[in-house]
């Protein structure tokens, strides 16, 4: 008989979640009879299980690559003893999800979660690309609890232009704005539309795709060196294989998500995203993932933390390469190698060592051009900013290292539109009174109000301004913007417009002041007029009538809190990040 003071061992493989038919015996002796069907052994099923996320998709061309990933991490694992079992997720593409992608995140997350939770395995392979789809799985495989392991696609190759390397899709905002502009006709608008995307895989750039693939393997959540090779190489596909090998021994272990994804972990994430000059989307995703494991990200703390970070990597929006280029001069590897004074060498990664013995074991250095030395950065703060004032209460956001100099100290009259409609309606129209020195200002594309906050922050120029030359102003919403795109932008207003923040009371004529040296975003009016203003000018919060909008609309919290559903975050509160030690 078994002791009753020795606890049970937990179940493995097959014998993991079973069905409740009422008889445990008939519910395992039912989950083989069905699975035998697919040709499988006793010998395979015996073996520890290893599931992969399988986000294949034809409307996600950043995932185009993912029947061969698959494989790959399927032979990782039979390699290593394991039995790989492949399953669907939803799949959410950025250019292909209305209204935006940021609204399906969190039900991707759900799906995920669900899933890993619901189906037998010992460890779990999430294979993402796509801007939204990485932090939805990390979202769920943390909330799982199951070992879990990422695996990103991996960026596109660049293409050509009329001699000039291109590639999405930093370039195609460039080239959109000088069609705009009418400095290029509609024959070449055309012809580089060929050229922007040359493979499957996600931007190749440091837009969000690539930024949360350096974050997951900042993060230990990923092998070391499988941020940065491109989707259509060899290299991607060791990674792979790689991948699902270690996903056999973190089944083995018992190595958890929560043992790795701890605040240290967060706080080298943090330094990262400084150091790439990585997407504001990032501390939004950065903001949910930690909140799945009872973490605060303290805004103040990164700004903090923003001040002795230096952006290191020289890749578009920031700077001049690409994600290829990044990965050929040694990839997040080298960059952790610049970075190791700042960060947490004992936190634990994926393989069972610390960062610290990853960077030991890593390749020796090289001389290259795109990873820069610590004393040499391209620019020489962190790329993000955080902001405030009586415009941002909650905080707001602004990318430094891709935006003009010369606008980072600005005061000038709003012109403001009430919500995407209405910038549409009137940005182009001729007898729009807006001048270069203006402020725009774009309400209710947050959380709720846009639904899903999109990336319409990125404010088009006014035709008649962007003919003249104008290629940037000061752009100010409570909504996000493409981690491709560059500009003076000023983002994730919270709270946002569509819940009463400030930001709902801007009128056209008001001045607005963003001094980024002293961290502030201010509507130049009193507190009494204000106070007046929201009197006057009531608040209902948007809702939805039926399903998962519904859900969204009810649960949704703002960017300071990750924009996940507040029922999703853990009930704990394990603390802030960086903690408090690290702000003195």
């Amino acid at each position: 008989m078994p002791d009753p003071k020795k606890p049970a061992t937990p179940p493995t493989g097959l014998r993991k979640g079973l069905t409740n038919y009422g008889d445990t015996g008939f519910s395992l002796f039912l989950r083989k009879a069905f699975i035998k069907g697919a040709g499988y052994t006793e010998d395979a099923l015996s073996r520890p299980v290893i599931g992969i996320v399988n986000t294949g998709s034809s409307y996600n061309p950043c995932h185009g690559n993912a029947p061969q990933l698959v494989e790959a991490v399927k032979r990782g694992v039979m390699l290593a003893g394991g039995l790989p079992v492949d399953f669907p997720t939803i799949s959410v593409h950025e250019s292909f999800s209305q209204p935006t992608s940021m609204y399906l995140r969190n039900l991707m997350s759900m799906d995920t979660e669900e899933m890993i939770r619901a189906q037998p395995m010992d460890a779990v392979v999430l294979i993402g690309g796509c801007d939204k789809t990485v932090p939805a799985q990390l979202m769920g495989a943390a909330s799982a609890g199951v070992p879990a392991i990422q695996l990103v696609t991996g960026a596109m190759l660049t293409g050509a232009h009329r001699g000039e390397r291109v590639g999405a899709c930093t370039d195609c905002r460039r080239y959109w704005g000088r069609y705009r502009a009418e400095e290029i006709d509609d024959q070449e608008i055309t012809d580089v539309n060929n050229q922007l995307v040359a493979s499957v895989g996600t931007c190749s750039v440091m837009g969000t795709a690539s930024t949360m693939a350096c974050i997951a393997e900042a993060l230990g959540i990923m092998v070391s060196g499988g941020a940065s090779a491109p989707a259509v190489t060899a290299d991607r596909m060791r990674v792979a294989e790689r991948t699902g090998a270690t996903a056999v021994a973190m089944a083995t272990s018992g190595l958890t998500p929560d043992k790795i994804l701890t605040q240290k972990a967060f706080e080298n994430a943090m330094r990262v995203l400084l150091a790439i000059g990585g997407s504001t989307n990032g501390i939004v995703h950065l903001t949910a993932m930690a909140g799945r494991l009872g973490f605060n990200i303290d805004l103040a703390g990164l700004d903090h933390m923003s001040r002795d970070t230096p952006v290191l990597v020289d890749l578009k929006p920031s700077g001049q390469h690409y994600m290829e280029d990044f990965h050929k001069a040694g990839g997040m590897p080298a960059l952790l190698r610049e970075l190791r004074p700042l960060l947490h060498l004992d936190a634990l990664t994926v393989s069972g060592r610390t960062l610290g013995e990853e960077l030991d074991a890593a390749p020796p250095p090289f001389v290259q051009d795109v990873i820069r030395p610590f004393d040499s950065p391209i620019y020489p703060v962190g790329g993000l900013a955080v902001l405030r004032g009586n415009l941002a209460p909650g905080g707001a956001i602004i990318k430094q290292s891709a935006a003009n100099p010369e606008l980072m100290e600005h005061e000038g009259r709003a012109v403001v539109f009430e919500d995407a409609e209405d910038m549409a309606n009137r940005i182009d129209d001729e007898a729009l009174d807006v001048a270069a020195h203006d402020v725009l200002v774009l309400k209710r594309i947050g959380p709720t109000g846009g639904p899903g906050m999109p990336e319409a922050g990125y404010m088009p120029i006014p035709r008649k301004l962007a003919r003249a030359g104008i290629k940037d102003m000061v752009r100010i919403s409570d909504g996000r913007m493409s981690g491709t795109a560059a500009g003076t932008i000023v983002l994730h207003v919270t709270p946002e417009a569509a819940v009463g923040g400030p930001l709902a009371y801007v009128r056209t004529g008001d001045r607005i002041r963003l001094s980024v040296k002293n961290r502030e975003i201010a509507l130049l009016i009193s507190d009494e007029e204000l106070a007046r203003r929201a009197a006057e000018q009531p608040i209902e919060r948007p809702s939805g009538d039926r399903g998962y909008r519904k859900l969204y609309m009810q649960s949704v919290t703002q960017a300071d809190k990750g924009v996940d559903f507040d029922f999703l975050r853990a009930t704990e509160n394990r603390g802030s990040v960086p903690a408090a030690k690290s702000e003195d």
